[in-house]
């Protein structure tokens, strides 16, 4: 009964291509559109992430993300090394200015200043040149997604910029993880970035610590906001903040959640309309069956095989496409590490689940209504 039941749906070639596209449709907006907003809320994250050694941020109380900070006076720092369990504390600076390039033209960039010593607040990984360029003058690096911006046909090596009259010279390009707003950021030291953004006389930002051996970054966090009066967070409990604040300012959890309930939507109308035409169709062939002794029951399973299959293949060809989406734009800054969490294309999955479960049930009561004896009038 159930290769009948194959064999029925694959025999009219046009509904069965229409309900395979309305599975893989549906699947793909929404599977896309959640991978796009999962990545996006994380990029929120990404000014925490990029200071790899830092294991503990501490800040003004008010401060909230590592773009929405108050700046503290420059003796916190030896507050902070003061409180025992501190391996290290170094200062750490982030602010906005505008540059204009030999060209004249002009861009909004984010300088992040680093400790001069040791260098902690640079990405990671450098993808031209290396972290020693900052010890000669006026050095600055760029990240890989700023030179994309600012120097698209260019190598940025030894480029010249205007910065609040002062002259910056890239000396190299940082791999780091892209901002939410994808601002050009350019990393120089501390004292440099004090003279490239003057301001008051609080332009401490942060304070950057390392832990002791044995001592645990959340009582170490806790330690420090006892004795110093200062907001300390984990590198991940900053994380968090920094996502948090993007849902709660930003429309995008709305914007992407009506996108993924249109997807469910589209998929519920092209399936169930296809379906219920597929059904209509075939009502002949039901009848048949059913005077031939079928139950209702067998019927039943008749139908959902049919649903399962075409949710197979509607479901596989819109994760793959999603998966190529991924692919073809990876060189894109504006897409650049992208990546499909395990759990999104689950959640599709029940999105599919309920579309077949909805379309197949409604298709399913004409089947079950009617007598044997229709098929001979």
């Amino acid at each position: 009964m159930l290769w009948i039941a194959i064999r029925m749906l694959t025999g009219d070639k046009q509904k069965f291509y229409g309900l395979v596209f309305g599975i893989a449709f549906s699947t793909l907006l929404i599977t896309q559109q959640l991978v796009i907003f999962v990545n996006l809320l994380e990029r929120g994250a990404s000014g925490a992430y990029n200071v790899a050694e830092a294991e503990v941020w501490v800040m003004d109380p008010v401060s909230r993300t590592t773009d929405i900070a108050y700046a503290m006076p420059s003796t916190a720092l030896d507050r902070v090394r003061a409180v025992q369990g501190v391996e290290w504390a170094v200062p750490h600076l982030r602010a906005q200015a505008s540059v204009r390039t030999k060209d004249g033209d002009l861009e909004g960039v984010a300088i992040i200043g680093v400790d001069d010593a040791t260098l902690i607040g640079l990405p990671k990984r450098m993808l031209q040149g290396n972290t020693d360029v900052l010890a000669q003058p006026d050095s600055v690096i760029i990240d890989d997604v700023g030179t994309t911006r600012m120097f698209p046909d260019a190598s940025p090596i030894g480029e010249r910029l205007e910065l609040n009259d002062q002259r910056a010279v890239i000396r190299g390009v940082a791999d780091a993880i892209p901002s939410f707003t994808s601002t050009v950021v350019l990393y120089t030291k501390y004292s440099q970035a004090l003279r490239y953004v003057p301001g008051t006389r609080n332009r401490l930002s942060f304070v950057l610590v390392g832990a002791s051996d044995g001592i645990n970054a959340k009582t170490l966090s806790e330690r420090i906001e006892r004795q110093t009066g200062l907001k300390a967070q984990t590198r991940d409990e900053f994380a968090r903040d920094g996502v948090q604040f993007i849902i709660e300012n930003t429309g995008i959890p709305f914007n992407f959640g009506i996108t993924v309930f249109l997807g469910f939507v589209v998929g519920v109308a092209i399936v169930g309309l296809t379906f219920s035409l597929f059904i209509r169709d075939n009502i002949r062939q039901f009848g048949a069956l059913k005077a031939i002794g079928v139950t209702n029951g067998k019927i039943a399973r008749m139908v959902a095989v049919q649903a399962g299959l075409v949710g197979l293949i509607g479901y596989g060809l819109g994760v793959l496409g999603t998966v190529a989406f991924i692919l073809v734009f990876a060189g894109d800054p504006t897409f650049k590490g992208f990546y499909i969490p395990w759990q999104i294309p689950l959640l599709s999955l029940v999105a599919v689940f309920l579309i077949l479960a909805l379309t197949g049930w409604l298709a399913l009561r004409n089947v079950l209504k009617t007598e044997p004896a229709a098929v001979f009038r």
